[in-house]
């Protein structure tokens, strides 16, 4: 990959702090980048499989003016064969709450069922947990979130943590789990989704600490719904 990635096609060439935002977060794939690094550190491969409908070529050249840009660090490891991981620096992880609040305008004006032809894949929505939930002040614990296997994908878990104000969502491990949340993808989906129903979903552990970091998630879509009824 070249270490410089070619100039801007298309700047907004406006003295603005919004623009210059822009500059540098407004190009196609860059905010969903930063959302599906809040997790942790990931490889090239693994990005491609959470961001369906990239090609290889735009998720290099996307990568490679996020590292330029200081939006992300590139570390290659010494292994057979290379290893190289994408990781968030301060800069973008400051925009983890501007994701928040996009993914709320987006609950509030444009939620639906899954559309023909739309990759269904939770653990997206799971990801915006540092920047969406807004835990009760003095709630702390970890939630594991289970979404079971299916005939394409292995089970998958994600851990949000909640301690001293701040949310963290990890899907490589961590702190023990106070919470568990179960259930398919089709469950989740119910429940993410503009009914908000999680009749289908298994839980156990603190309630507590399950239904704040649901609601959480839920509330705003099964608002969206009861608004739209």
């Amino acid at each position: 990959m070249p270490p410089v990635p070619p100039p801007k096609r298309h700047p907004y060439d406006q003295w603005s702090p919004d623009a210059r935002a822009l500059d540098l977060v407004g190009d196609k794939w860059t905010l969903l980048i930063i959302r599906d690094l809040a997790a942790g550190p990931r490889r090239f491969v693994e990005l491609q499989r959470v961001l369906p409908g990239i090609s290889t070529e735009q998720l290099r050249s996307r990568l490679n003016r996020m590292v330029a840009d200081g939006l992300l660090t590139r570390q290659r490891y010494r292994e057979v064969p290379p290893r190289v991981d994408y990781e968030l620096t301060e800069r973008s992880r400051e925009l983890i709450p501007v994701l928040g609040a996009l993914a709320r305008w987006g609950y509030d004006w444009t939620w639906s069922a899954p559309r023909p032809g739309e990759d269904v894949n939770v653990g997206a929505i799971f990801r915006l947990a540092p920047g969406l939930l807004q835990p009760p002040a003095g709630l702390e614990g970890t939630i594991e979130l289970i979404v079971e296997a299916d005939a394409d994908h292995p089970e998958r878990q994600y851990l949000v943590t909640l301690a001293g104000g701040r949310v963290e969502v990890s899907e490589v491990g961590g702190a023990t789990p106070t919470a568990s949340v179960r259930g398919s993808v089709a469950a989740w989906v119910r429940a993410l989704g503009p009914e908000g129903s999680t009749e289908s979903l298994q839980i156990s552990g603190r309630d507590g600490l399950a239904g704040a970091v649901l609601d959480g998630f839920l509330r705003k879509g099964a608002a969206a719904a009861s608004a739209a009824a």
